[in-house]
This record gives structure tokens, sequence and C-alpha cells, in this order.
């Protein structure tokens, strides 16, 4: 494991929330939303409408930002993330999690928890040095981001989908070589 348990499963959040913006868009709907919350176990406020939902879709550049950033870029978005909403940090214990730290109290808007479960997270990512953990879907067809949390590193694509669309070109590519030889 490379970072702790919730500051993995805050950067998935972030990474997942941020691809929901490529096409097709993926977070357009209240229920989109529900689905989003409950996958990624958050607590506390959930307002279910439409202003929430505008405001989670409104981090997504910010999110994609961060994550495709050199260093520099990354702090700053990260300090700018931290200044824009107080934290609050505090332990918790609830589900299979056991003790975590929760940065923000559950009454705040969902938009203002994710901005700032991501932000720790990230800072994180940069205090050990793995930025590199963050890149580009090498399918040509996507700019989905791709969060390695593997050991060595070989996570190329942002989905099973983008994957199985590549291998499958590289298929038809070496068929058509055959073909022609």
């Amino acid at each position: 494991m490379v970072f702790a348990h919730d500051t993995e499963a805050n950067l998935l959040a972030a990474v997942e929330l941020a691809n929901s913006a490529e096409q097709p868009d993926t977070l357009t709907s209240v229920a989109e939303l529900d689905g989003y919350y409950e996958r990624h176990g958050y607590t506390g406020r959930h307002d279910r409408d439409g202003a929430e939902l505008e405001e989670v879709r409104a981090l997504r550049a910010t999110l994609r930002r961060l994550m495709t950033a050199e260093l520099d870029e990354a702090v700053a978005v990260v300090n700018d993330l931290l200044a824009a909403f107080p934290a609050q940090p505090r332990l918790v214990n609830h589900g299979p999690l056991g003790w975590h730290l929760h940065v923000v109290d559950d009454d705040r808007p969902l938009h203002e928890r994710i901005a700032l479960e991501t932000a720790v997270a990230f800072s994180e990512v940069v205090t050990a040095g793995e930025l590199s953990r963050f890149a580009t879907c090498a399918d040509d067809g996507c700019d989905g981001i791709v969060l390695d949390l593997s050991r060595n590193r070989s996570r190329r694509f942002c989905s099973t989908t983008c994957g199985n669309r590549h291998a499958a070109a590289e298929y038809r590519a070496r068929q058509r070589e055959q073909e022609q030889a």
C-alpha cells in the first residue's frame, strides 16, 4: 500500500469525479450524484438537489487541473483549496475503516468536503513525492485521469473499457499487418 486507506479512497473518488466530466458526461443528475456518494462511502450532509449537483460538478475542472499539474502548480491548487474551505480535522471511527481523519464537519456542504478531503489526500501525494502516480489515459481517444496505485506502476488506462478498446485496436492493427505481409 502506497497511501493510507482513507487517502487512497479520497484520491479514487477525486479521479472518478474529474473523469465524470469527460465525454460522455457521467454526472448530470442528482441520481448519479447519489451513486457517486454511495460508491465512495461518503457520510454526512447530502442535500440531494440540483444546487448540490452543480457545486460538485464545478469542482471537476479544479480536480483535473490538480491531478495533471506539475509540482509547483499542484501545491498552489492544494493551498488554494485549503484556504477556500477552512478545515476542522478530527479523528472518527465509523464503518469498516476504523479510526481515520475527517478534515471537515459532516454538516458542511458535500462539495466542500470533497474539496478538502482531496486537498489533504493530495498533500500526502506531494509530500511523498508520488505525483507520478497520476497520468492521462494511454488510449488515444481518451483524456481520462489514471491513478496508478500498483506496486510496479503498470496502470496505463483510466478504465477497463479504455484498456479493452486499446487492446482491440492493437489486435486489429496486427491483423492488418499480417494480411499485408
